[in-house]
């Protein structure tokens, strides 16, 4: 029996060590010191990390309390010891503070201090741990300044960013984000997302959290609703979050102000439908005159009994001209930047080049020059009555000028004869130009006696209209073949008056 006892007290004394060396290890691992002090005798234990913590060799005695407190920092020497005088006195203390080793490196320890008392409640025994926690609080400072400077980035970010929860409730939006909604923080948060997103924006927020639980994260467009009631587009970007098993658990968005981007998208949107809109009224406008001239043009054989088959053929060929001058104006302005406005230039080579390969045909040393001054831009108000006007007496001079003759020329001249402008506002200006435009040739011209106006000539009639219609002025020269010139005034952007020396073309 004395030998069983002996052997369970060595079994029990192994475990014990073993237990105590366990400790010490653990201890030793988490950098943790022992301290017992006898109050009694004054004697200081100090564990073998205890000395490792203050760089002192475990060969040596243990330290004296005055020896311990020299190690601590002189800005908490005080602290420490009035808090080790209320634990002498039974109150347990715990707390960081800064000790100094030898060699001066400065490190920061957490200590829990409690007292022991005898069976007459006299303390008699201090014990306590001690822990470096230097590299823990190094880390916890530059956890701190990364926080900091992610809070600072955060907060002054020129995008929104909210975070919000697995109940899509607000738990954070940065200053922006706050501006941006017209709401403050403490409005804000705890608040559902749902409270700030437009009626028609819900089912595309829904649609896009669907997909995100199943792994898809794009970014998208939504309108928000300001507090004030008027409409906040945003581009959103998240980023989400997720438990280990998978689980939602929130996201953080980024928020773009987009509205100024949709208003102007919106704007030209509505300029695009109003100038599409004013083309079909023009385009209308147009097909109205080609039937008016189509009316014109069959009155001449109203009550006539004998009409020849070219007659039919000139007459169609004349109106497939006048439609050809209309529809050159709507192909040029569609190759343009806008609707509106179109370069009358160009317009203008592109109808000469027409009429001389229709008139070509046994005139082929008639000659056909322009002179031209570049990048005129009209209206379709102005274009449409200078094409025809074109048409109608470029024709006739194919037609009639060289009658008996095997050469001759045509010319067409435009030019800018005067410039005034004025401002329509302090940074908008417009020009006023006279322009003329000059249609000759060298033929037989036209006889002295002739009264243009008393012609019953379709063209000649059209053109007379079509110079009223412009407001402009119609001059006839009769000197060495016939020479019109109409001279009208036109309303211009001032980017669009060119300073370039005319174009000279030969169309032949």
């Amino acid at each position: 029996m004395v030998k069983e006892r002996t052997s369970e007290l060595e079994r029990a004394y192994n475990s014990l060590k073993e237990s105590e060396r366990g400790l010490a290890e653990a201890q030793r691992m988490a950098h943790i010191g022992n301290m017992d002090w006898n109050l009694v005798t004054g004697e200081v234990y100090w564990s073998d990390e205890l000395f490792r913590i203050f760089r002192r060799n475990p060969q040596e005695s243990g330290a004296t309390y005055d020896e311990f407190l020299s190690y601590v920092h002189s800005n908490d020497q005080n602290i420490v010891d009035d808090a080790t005088k209320k634990a002498s006195c039974g109150k347990p203390i715990a707390g960081d503070f800064t000790i100094i080793l030898a060699n001066g490196e400065e490190r920061k320890v957490n200590s829990h201090i409690e007292v022991i008392r005898n069976e007459k409640n006299i303390p008699f025994r201090m014990k306590g741990t001690f822990q470096d926690i230097t590299e823990r609080k190094k880390s916890e400072e530059k956890l701190r300044e990364s926080e900091e400077k992610y809070r600072n980035i955060v907060e002054t970010a020129n995008e929104g960013i909210i975070t919000i929860d697995a109940e899509a409730r607000v738990t954070y939006a940065n200053k922006k984000m706050t501006d941006m909604l017209g709401y403050s923080l403490e409005e804000g948060i705890g608040r559902p997302i749902w409270d700030f997103i437009s009626e028609e924006g819900k089912a595309i927020v829904k649609l896009n959290m669907d997909k995100w639980l199943h792994g898809i994260n794009e970014s998208y467009e939504l309108k928000l609703i300001h507090k004030d009631g008027l409409p906040l587009w945003v581009l959103i970007n998240a980023k989400l979050f997720f438990e280990k098993d998978g689980k939602f658990m929130g996201a953080m968005s980024m928020l773009t102000d987009i509205t100024k981007r949709k208003e102007a998208e919106e704007a030209l949107a509505n300029i695009e439908i109003a100038r599409q809109k004013e083309i079909h009224h023009r385009i209308k406008n147009n097909l109205q005159v080609i039937s008016s001239l189509l009316d014109l043009q069959a009155d001449k054989f109203r009550n006539r009994k004998n009409i020849k088959d070219s007659e039919v053929l000139e007459a169609f060929k004349e109106s497939q001209d006048r439609v050809i001058s209309i529809a050159l104006i709507h192909e040029e302005l569609h190759r343009g930047e806008g609707y509106n406005k179109l370069n009358f230039s160009q317009y203008i080579e592109e109808l000469s080049e027409n009429l001389s390969h229709t008139y070509s045909l046994g005139k082929e040393n008639i000659v056909l020059t322009l002179n031209l001054e570049d990048n005129v831009f009209f209206d379709m108000d102005v274009a449409v009555p200078l094409g025809m006007i074109i048409n109608e007496l470029v024709s006739n001079s194919f037609k009639h000028a060289f009658v008996g003759r095997s050469e001759g020329e045509i010319q067409i001249k435009l030019h800018r004869e005067a410039i005034g402008s004025y401002f329509k506002s302090f940074n908008e200006k417009s020009t006023t130009s006279t322009f003329s435009l000059k249609i000759s040739d060298n033929g037989v011209g036209i006889p002295a006696n002739l009264d243009i106006e008393a012609l019953d000539s379709l063209g000649l009639q059209l053109v007379t209209s079509l110079v009223s219609q412009l407001d402009g002025e119609l001059e006839i020269k009769r000197n060495k073949g016939s020479e019109f010139i109409i001279r009208f005034k036109v309303t211009e952007n001032n980017k669009l008056v060119s300073e370039q020396a005319p174009k000279q073309l030969i169309h032949q």
